[in-house]
C-alpha cells in the first residue's frame, strides 16, 4: 500500500508540475537558448570552416560547456521553484490537510513527491540536453566523447537540487526554498571557480574552497563532472596549463567515491526531510 501511495503521489505531482506556469517559462527560455545556440555554432562553423584544428574545437567544447550551463540553470530554475509550491504551497493553503488526514503515511507522501520532481527533471535535462547535442552535430559537426555521463551527470545536479528544496520547503515558505536553493547553487559554482583557479596556481588554501563547496552542495561537482564529459578529451592536453582552471572545462571526470557520496547526500537530504515534514504540526 505505502509503495503503491508513493507511484499515485509521483504521478499526480508530475501531472501538477505539467500544468504550472512556471514549465511555460522554463520552456520558453530553454527555446531561446537552444535557438541562440544553432546561431552561434554556425557563426563557429563559418569563421573556422569546420572543426579540423585546436582552435575551432577549443570553441566548439567551450560554446558546448557554455550552453550546457545554461540549460542546467534552467533546470536548476525550474526544480527549485517546483519543488517549493508542491510541499510547501499545499501545506500553506491546505491543500495537503485533504491527504493526510487518511490513513496515509507523510513520509509516502513526501517520496511520492521527490519520485515525480525526479521525473521531471531528468526527464527535462534528457530532452533539451539531447536537443543541444543534435544542434552540435548538424551545425559544426562535434560530437562529445562521453554524452550519455554527461546528461546523467546534469540530471544529478537537477535532483541534487530538488532534494535540496524539498528539504528547505518542510521549514520554509514556497518562494523562500527556491530562492535559498538557487543562490546557494550559484555560490557552489562560484567556489567550484574559485578552487579550480588555486589549483591552477598551485594555491593549496585556495583550491580547497571547492573541493569544501562540492562536498556540502555537489551540484557543482556534477557540472564539472560534465563539462568533463562533454569535452573534447585532448583539448586540456594540447592548450597546456594556460587554461588550468577555466571556469568552462573541466580536467577530470568525478570519481566512483564522489559519485557514491552524491547519492549518500541525496539520501541523507531526503531522510532529513520526511523526519521534518512527519514532525511538523498540521
Amino acid at each position: 500500500m505505502t509503495l503503491r501511495t508513493v507511484f499515485v503521489v509521483a504521478a499526480l505531482t508530475l501531472r501538477e508540475a505539467a500544468r504550472r506556469r512556471v514549465l511555460r517559462s522554463l520552456a520558453v527560455l530553454t527555446a531561446v537558448l537552444l535557438g541562440l545556440s544553432a546561431w552561434g555554432f554556425t557563426r563557429i562553423d563559418a569563421t573556422f570552416g569546420g572543426l579540423t584544428s585546436g582552435e575551432s574545437r577549443l570553441a566548439a567544447a567551450m560554446v558546448l560547456n557554455l550552453v550546457m550551463f545554461g540549460l542546467s540553470l534552467i533546470a536548476a530554475l525550474g526544480t527549485a521553484f517546483l519543488a517549493g509550491p508542491t510541499l510547501a504551497g499545499e501545506t500553506e493553503s491546505g491543500m495537503a490537510l485533504a491527504v493526510l488526514a487518511r490513513p496515509v503515511r507523510r513520509s509516502a507522501v513526501l517520496v511520492g513527491k521527490w519520485l515525480g520532481l525526479v521525473a521531471f527533471g531528468s526527464g527535462f535535462v534528457a530532452a533539451a540536453g539531447s536537443a543541444q547535442l543534435f544542434i552540435v552535430w548538424v551545425t559544426v559537426g562535434y560530437w562529445p566523447p562521453r554524452p550519455l555521463a554527461g546528461l546523467a551527470l546534469l540530471a544529478a545536479q537537477a535532483i541534487v537540487l530538488l532534494t535540496l528544496g524539498l528539504l528547505l520547503s518542510t521549514a520554509v515558505s514556497p518562494m523562500a526554498s527556491g530562492i535559498v536553493a538557487v543562490g546557494l547553487f550559484g555560490a557552489g559554482w562560484v567556489a567550484g571557480v574559485i578552487g579550480g583557479v588555486g589549483e591552477a596556481f598551485g594555491n593549496d588554501g585556495v583550491a580547497r574552497v571547492g573541493a569544501v563547496s562540492q562536498m556540502l552542495l555537489p551540484t557543482d561537482g556534477l557540472w564539472r563532472g560534465a563539462m568533463n564529459a562533454f569535452q573534447d578529451s585532448t583539448l586540456l592536453t594540447q592548450l597546456g596549463p594556460a587554461f588550468e582552471g577555466h571556469p568552462f572545462l573541466s580536467a577530470a571526470a568525478p570519481t566512483t567515491t564522489y559519485l557514491v557520496w552524491v547519492g549518500l547526500w541525496i539520501a541523507l537530504v531526503l531522510g532529513l526531510a520526511v523526519v521534518v515534514f512527519q514532525r511538523r504540526d498540521q
